[in-house]
């Protein structure tokens, strides 16, 4: 079967947008995502939904975009391009939560191609806790092995060691959470036709509310205190840290002059940082801190 057209994708990806903006609103019972269209001078544009003050959810934002224009040199020495238009298109998603024991979740879809021809599909879903819940490490794990499975053996093993080596903070030498899986520059194949590769990247747009919906009933009702803001303020800024320094994604937004307010959406609404800090030893804190590491078995280890 041929390619189906990036225009058809992008209205895929739109309703991924909608169905998830709807799902969230729904678990949280009180918030609303407001949607803010914008332009890109040089092609195309988007519709960027947030959400403030909700009951579970203190800032979410959910992101679509569609643009497109000659492609950046930047960009073309950076990926190894041959000078070519380009078009982008993409859902992404960051959700900081209220509470301390609910976690943050980032999600992102996205499809890119130019006018050689050349393409790919790129995207993944990872979670970043402010205190390690084992169960909840697994729940999270097996959702993500099980829609792998279902598309490739290959593709669990290999996404969650790219989210893995992805998601890491090397002046910190920690995780930025428990991962999940990370891909890029997947393109169609003998085993995987460009339909059923499309399916796969449409699966987890929609897998993420499913599991994060799980996750805000399972804990948002439960009580915490001052100890517990303040350790989610200190993890809130490891994020900041992660996406204002190693994520490629909000570099390729600003190289492509994309909308800076889009691009930083995923910044908490407070964030802390504080000089050497040493959680007590033993405590919930210091048992978090020593499971961020690479190549954690999350599914076996929660067992």
């Amino acid at each position: 079967m041929e390619k189906i057209s990036k225009e058809a994708i992008s209205e895929k990806f739109k309703n991924i947008q909608n169905h998830i903006c709807h799902e969230l609103e729904m678990e949280d019972g009180q918030g609303e995502f407001i949607a803010d269209k914008w332009q890109r001078s040089q092609g195309g544009g988007g519709t960027t939904r947030v959400m403030k003050n909700g009951k579970i959810i203190a800032k979410g934002g959910v992101a679509f975009s569609a643009v497109h224009g000659p492609t950046p040199d930047k960009i073309l020495k950076k990926l190894k391009l041959d000078k070519s238009d380009f078009f982008a298109t993409g859902v992404s998603i960051v959700i900081h939560p209220i509470s301390p024991l609910v976690p943050i979740i980032h999600m992102n879809i996205r499809y890119f191609e130019m006018s050689n021809g050349t393409y790919w599909f790129g995207g993944g879903i990872d979670l970043s806790p402010h205190y390690i819940n084992m169960a909840d490490a697994q729940y999270f794990h097996r959702q993500l092995k099980t829609l792998c499975d279902g598309y490739h053996p290959d593709f669990y093993p290999k996404f969650k060691k790219w989210a893995d080596d992805y998601f890491y903070l090397p002046h910190r030498e920690e995780t930025r959470g428990i991962g999940g899986i990370f891909f890029d520059r997947l393109t169609a194949g003998a085993d995987m036709p460009f339909p059923k590769l499309l399916s796969f990247v449409e699966e987890v747009g929609y897998l993420f509310p499913k599991i994060y919906r799980y996750l805000m009933n399972q804990h948002s009702g439960k009580p915490y205190g001052e100890k517990e803001l303040q350790w989610q303020a200190l993890r809130r800024g490891r994020y900041v840290e992660f996406n204002l320094v190693w994520d490629a994604g909000t570099k390729f937004g600003l190289d492509t002059n994309g909308r800076t307010e889009s691009i930083l959406m995923s910044m908490p609404p407070l964030a802390r940082w504080e000089y050497n800090q040493i959680p007590e030893p033993g405590s919930a804190e210091a048992i978090t801190l020593n499971l961020l590491k690479k190549d954690m078995d999350w599914i076996n280890a929660a067992g």
